[in-house]
């Protein structure tokens, strides 16, 4: 039996703190497991990827911990900002480090990068959720090419969304945090309080408790109370019925290194309209005709996303392209099995 420790951020698990990054893991430990892989997880408490003293101190001891010559598996949200924990230990343990999102990328902290170039330098291997940041990491540091590897998100299988007559249930999944654009989405709603729609913005209102208020309070002072939900974090039925009532997917985020969403809604037929950033057209991808199942706007631009939304809810013709297209491109996504298959020959690799 092969063995792999994998080194995850605490709550990784927490239903209260859904992410991509969450998700991408656990899927891949079970995966793993049930290839026959034995899998010791280690969840790390600490401010990450902003860690303060106890947090490198906790991984610190995580790592001490893990036997000589273990293949180890590292999310990046940990492993990136502490060479100083793991560089020392590429001698002892085979290094693979896991990047959802560099975060050498868009910054112009030389720490940040010089931080994160170093562990990624002394793992084995690499591997990235996307081709997209697969470039960003072969620009940014002297990796050789064939150590840095893609495992895309995978996807299950759902039930078509069956879409309302006005077309005007619109939906958004990702926490509520500056990134992911929810302000770009409100100013861009507000240019439309004439034609007939309703938006659930589903995810988490505790990682910028400020900012998610601030939203909340746009939207009632714009008379958009009645038409804006934020009903916080859903998860596995719950978060499926959402997909199941909406019509279109929205994800006007300013940074996504895939986009897991993005593939939620196709996997229900469901047209996306988001900003064209880092992997998102990666994960919107085509239909078998070569159209795309949605709608892609530069990002922090509310005017560009509100006429896209003005597209899709007065022309007819748009949304039956759109939805066929998405109805094809969710015969095409790309399955957990295989996502788990590309990480499993990485770390063998690593083993040898």
């Amino acid at each position: 039996m092969t063995a792999v420790h994998v080194i995850v951020p605490e709550g990784v698990d927490d239903p209260a703190l859904p992410s991509g990054g969450n998700t991408f893991d656990r899927r891949v430990c079970c995966g793993l497991a049930e290839a026959g892989w034995a899998v010791s997880v280690h969840a790390v408490p600490g401010s990450w990827p902003r860690p303060d003293a106890s947090s490198y101190a906790a991984l610190a001891g995580a790592v001490r911990r893990i036997p000589d010559a273990s293949v180890v598996l590292l999310d990046g949200l940990v492993a990136s900002p502490a060479p100083d924990v793991l560089v020392p230990e590429a001698g002892r343990l085979r290094l693979v480090a896991l990047v959802h999102m560099p975060l050498g990328h868009g910054t112009t902290d030389e720490g940040v990068r010089e931080r994160e170039g170093a562990v990624l330098s002394a793992a084995e291997s690499v591997v990235t959720t996307s081709a997209w940041a697969r470039r960003v990491l072969l620009e940014l540091y002297p990796l050789g090419g064939d150590r840095v590897h893609v495992a895309e998100p995978g996807c299950d299988a759902a039930d078509l969304a069956p879409g309302t007559a006005g077309a005007g249930a619109l939906l958004s999944v990702a926490a509520v945090i500056p990134g992911k654009g929810h302000d770009v989405l409100l100013d861009a709603l507000a240019l439309l309080t004439a034609l007939r729609w309703h938006c659930v913005c589903v995810g988490s209102l505790e990682r910028d408790p400020a900012f998610a208020e601030r939203l909340r309070r746009r939207a009632r002072e714009g008379g958009m109370a009645d038409r804006v939900r934020f009903p916080g974090p859903r998860t596995g039925a719950d978060l499926a019925r959402s997909y199941g009532a909406a019509d279109l997917l929205l994800l006007p985020s300013r940074a996504e290194t895939y986009g897991m969403v993005v593939t939620e809604a196709l996997a229900r037929g469901l047209p996306v309209v988001a900003a064209e950033v880092g992997g998102v057209p990666e994960a919107l991808g085509h239909g078998a005709d070569g159209t795309r199942p949605g709608l892609l706007v530069p990002p922090g631009d509310p005017r560009a996303l509100g006429e896209a939304l003005r597209a899709w809810l007065e022309d007819a013709d748009l949304r039956r392209r759109l939805r066929r297209a998405a109805r094809q491109r969710r015969a095409s996504l790309s399955r957990w099995s295989r996502t788990t298959s590309v990480v499993a020959d990485v770390l063998a690799g690593a083993a040898r």
